[in-house]
């Protein structure tokens, strides 16, 4: 009976350490994840920065500057 009790008491030490291993990696996930995701973020607002100033570059050249910055017409 004895060893049944300890056989038991082994995995169940067994399974506890485990399943604090496994508590330690998804913690260490989640913060892998959460640092990711603030990454993407300012990726992405970054993107949207650069996109605008590619949008504003693109309507520049193609009208072809600045409506204040041209020449009155009897010049």
């Amino acid at each position: 009976m004895s060893t049944d009790y300890d056989q038991l008491s082994a995995r169940v030490d067994e399974l506890e350490t485990r399943l604090a291993f496994q508590e330690d990696t998804l913690a260490e996930l989640n913060d892998v994840i959460a640092a990711q995701d603030a990454q993407i973020r300012a990726l992405v607002g970054r993107m949207k920065e650069v996109t605008e100033k590619y949008q504003d570059l693109s309507f520049e050249v193609q009208k072809g500057g600045n409506p204040g910055d041209e020449k009155p017409p009897h010049y």
